[in-house]
Order: structure tokens, then sequence, then C-alpha cells
């Protein structure tokens, strides 16, 4: 399969492995090939010994725009939104869990799932142009894969309800002092500076960085993984609600 024909591409040298979105014509928009074939993608990159480091990433000018909008509420199979949901969620289970450090480069939109997938990494570099933003209100929906919990965790609960109530975007500036990414540099050199790190980490010991890693991250894990449930019988209620079906026919 050629680059341009794979919605998620994977390339592994030096002990990373570099995970790229490969949507660029819709922004990395995640329809439900892309859903599909980031399972598999990431049970690979975990389970191949040569791989000690993730950096995720997006081709073209956005890392990643969410759930792409014509499939929105769309279900195949008959297949339950509670289903549905879940099955997101427990993509997002397998990044939260996994052993090996990811560093996130993002750039231009990272909007709603996309938002979701960079605040469960474990460090984020952003460019200068990026915008972070959860737009799920103006549809009468919210964050349904961590987008509440992380948020609130990394910004503080305030500014977590303020994005995730009226889908205003955060830029980088903001994103920076918020503690939403770890370091902004220009465009150009995004790339370059999300691959150093990562490189940086892969010559690190991968059984520490593995330990530091569950440390950390034992701190908040419990409440992450109960806010996702909420969150999963919330947008089960929302999906069904009036105020969705409208809005949606409305776009």
């Amino acid at each position: 399969m050629t680059l341009d024909q794979d919605p998620v591409s994977i390339e592994v040298a030096a002990g990373v492995a570099t995970v790229s979105l490969n949507r660029p014509h819709r922004h990395n928009a995640i329809d439900d090939a892309t859903h599909a074939r980031l399972v598999e993608v990431w049970e690979a990159t975990l389970d191949d010994p040569e791989v000690r480091v993730v950096l995720f990433r997006g081709e073209g000018r956005s890392f990643c725009s969410g759930r792409d909008v014509t499939q929105l509420g769309e279900r195949t199979d008959g297949e339950s939104d509670h289903s549905f949901i879940r099955r997101f969620q427990l993509l997002r289970e397998t990044q939260l869990s996994s052993p090996k450090p990811i560093v996130a480069a993002l750039r231009g939109a990272v909007l709603g799932a996309g938002l979701e997938m960079a605040l469960a990494a474990d460090i984020r570099i952003g460019a200068s142009d990026l915008k972070m933003a959860f737009p799920e209100i103006g549809y009468g929906l919210m964050t349904d894969t961590g987008g509440c919990p992380l948020t609130t965790m990394l910004a503080g609960p305030s500014r977590a309800k303020w994005m995730v109530m009226t889908g205003r975007p955060v830029d980088a500036d903001r994103a920076l002092a918020w503690g939403l990414v770890d370091e902004v540099v220009e465009p150009e050199r995004l790339d370059q500076v999300a691959g150093d790190l990562a490189a940086e980490l892969a010559d690190k010991p991968q059984e520490a960085l593995s330990m530091i890693k569950a440390a950390v991250d034992g701190i908040w894990e419990g409440t992450l993984r109960t806010a996702m449930r909420v969150e999963l019988l919330s947008q089960v209620a929302l999906f069904a609600g009036e105020d969705f079906k409208a809005r949606k026919q409305a776009r």
C-alpha cells in the first residue's frame, strides 16, 4: 500500500515509530477506515520490540480535525451508539496504556477526537499555527474519548469547561500557557523538534521510561477511566436527543 492510499502510515527507524495520519485533503479527519487502520497501527507499534518511542503526527496542514463530519452519527451493520463509542474509547485506552512514550507533533487543526488523541500523548510539541477546539457542542454533543478529564487534568476544571462548553478555539500561545502543549515552535521546525525529542527518548533506558510513565499516569488513571465511562453514557444520551438530530440536519 502506498503512502497516499494509506490513511495511517507507519515508519520505524532507530527505535522511533513515526505514525502519520494521512488524509491531508480532509485535514486528517477520522472516518471509519482511518479508525480501523489506527487500531491496527497502534497494536502493531506497541507489539514491535524494535519500537521504543512513538512519534504521532499528521500529513499536510493539520494534525487532525476530528471525526469526519460526513460520517458523524452514522452507524454500520446496526451497531448501537454505545458499542460505537466504546470501540473508540478502547482505542484511546490502548494509547493511554502504552508503556512506550508517545510524542505528538501538532499543527493546524487539532479538533474534537483529534484533540483527544493529542491530549492522550505523553508530550506535545505544537506549531505556532495550531488551533485546538472541541466543536462537539455545536452539534449538541460532547467529548467521548477522554476530552473532559484529560483537559481538566492538564488545564484545570474551569478551562476544560470553557473549551468543551463554548467550542471556542485555543491558539498556540494559550495552549502553552494552559499546559495543553509543552513547547511551541514555528511550523517549519515542528517535525525536526518533535523528531529530535522522540530520538532522545528512544536513546534512554526503556524500562526506566516505562516505569516513569506508569508512576506519573498512576496518579490519575482511575479517575480518567471513571470519567470516560461518564462521557460514554452521556454521549449515548446526546446522540439520541432531538438537539443533535436537529443540528445535524441544519448543517
